[in-house]
């Protein structure tokens, strides 16, 4: 007989369409493939094309010994197999493929999309805290006759000694006294524009007209009578409001934004980045104060901080010798917190932001991003682009000092046009 031996298989068909299996008779034709002998492991149980839907095969072929993987292309501990896997290297449906690496480039795709995620969700959740804790308190929509907008953006900077929140105990340590209400220590312009940023102190001093306002309370307009009085007698008669306009109305600037820290704000603020490190050029001591510094550089804590800028006694010109510690000191905060150590490190940021937003009062049109603004413009005003200057001054009248008009006019012009300052005070 001619029949092929049990195992042995033609190709899978001629050229009419049959195949050579068992029962076939003679020699297969001159070109077919012959396989060689193998061993039929057990069909997989995936997948695998039934006996009746083959094509290429004998009719009359044995369906019980029918291996459909061999039909579906698939061999099994053959030369083209990977241990058990399919002749083009697919394992079965629903398996790993053997010793497979894991993709990283995938993983690292995930982990770096996650991580983006999570610092955005950070972020904007570290903003809407912040803002929420912003004290929008002073409205200058209250504010009347009020000067033309100028270029850049004009911000009026004032440290009250408000005692508001603090104890017994911490009034005495930090040498705060007792006094009811608030009066203003410090009071500031900064000017943010693209010629860098300008900072000028009005000395608590200043003589100033007292301007017709509208009560922030009352509502009542109160007409002008030509009253001179000191800058900060304005801030005790009516608030911010009344100060903001005096201001302006003496200077000719328009301000845009009020910001205002009280005294546990800004001893909180140093003690949450860790003190500020300050060069003191000659020792100098203030019993009212509590100031007691030796010369050279060293490391302030809150309470020494708020020492530093509140002495006037010690220095023989008084409130002018104070607003240029209080400049230096400022500029020096702001630079030490404005770092990627304190903005980058949570157990710093938050401590720090916390601190300050807790006692901070600002206007009714501040955002959070304008205040940042303000805080990296007070930091450029020793970063080599910035002014730091005193009002100027050309003398004295019955205890209060007497803005140079002509100065303060070039002055507030070229702050209007956003020029760079070379206006100088001589104080």
């Amino acid at each position: 007989m001619n029949d092929w031996p049990d195992g042995w298989s033609g190709d899978r068909g001629n050229a009419n369409g049959r195949g050579y299996g068992r029962g076939s008779s003679g020699a297969p034709p001159e070109g077919a493939r012959v396989m060689r002998h193998v061993q039929r492991p057990a069909p997989p149980q995936h997948g695998g094309v039934p006996p009746q839907q083959s094509r290429g095969y004998d009719e009359g072929y044995d369906q019980q010994a029918y291996d459909s993987g061999y039909n579906t292309g698939q061999v099994y501990g053959g030369q083209g197999g990977n241990g058990g896997q399919g002749g083009d290297g697919v394992p079965p449906q629903g398996q790993p493929y053997p010793g497979h690496a894991p993709n990283w480039r995938r993983r690292l795709k995930i982990g770096s999309l996650t991580l983006v995620v999570v610092l955005l969700a950070v972020t904007i959740g570290t903003y809407f805290w912040a803002d929420s804790k912003l004290k929008r308190e002073v409205d200058l929509s209250k504010v009347i006759e009020r000067p033309g907008a100028g270029e850049g953006t004009n911000y009026l900077i004032v440290g009250s000694d408000s005692r508001d929140g603090m104890s017994a105990e911490e009034k005495k340590k930090l040498h705060t006294g007792s006094a009811e209400g608030k009066r203003t220590d410090s009071m500031m312009i900064l000017h943010d524009g693209s010629n860098g940023p300008t900072l000028i102190s009005l000395p608590r001093d200043s003589d100033v007209e007292i301007p017709s306002f509208v009560g922030s309370e009352s509502g009542k307009t109160f007409p002008a009578k030509g009253r001179h009085t000191k800058l900060n007698a304005a801030y005790a008669e009516d608030g911010p409001e009344l100060l903001v306009r005096t201001v302006e109305h003496n200077t000719g600037l328009r301000i845009d934004h009020y910001v205002e820290i009280g005294f546990a704000g800004f001893a909180n603020i140093v003690d949450a980045i860790g003190g500020v490190e300050i060069d003191i050029p000659k020792a100098f001591k203030d019993k009212n104060s509590g100031a007691d510094f030796q010369a050279g550089k060293q490391t302030l804590d809150g309470e020494q901080s708020l020492a530093f800028v509140r002495t006037r006694y010690a220095f023989a010109g008084s409130d002018l010798d104070r607003t240029k510690n209080q400049q230096k000191f400022l500029a020096a905060l702001a630079s030490q917190t404005a770092t990627p150590g304190t903005i980058l490190n949570p157990f710093k940021l938050y401590p720090t932001m916390g601190a300050g937003l807790d006692t901070l009062i600002v206007d009714k049109d501040m955002s959070l991003w304008s205040l940042g603004q303000m805080f990296f413009a007070m930091k450029g005003v020793t970063g080599g682009g910035g002014t730091s200057m005193n009002m100027p001054i050309s003398g004295s009248s019955g205890g209060n000092l007497v803005w140079d008009k002509a100065k303060v006019k070039q002055l507030v012009q070229q702050l209007k046009n956003d020029e760079k300052v070379t206006v100088t005070s001589d104080r």
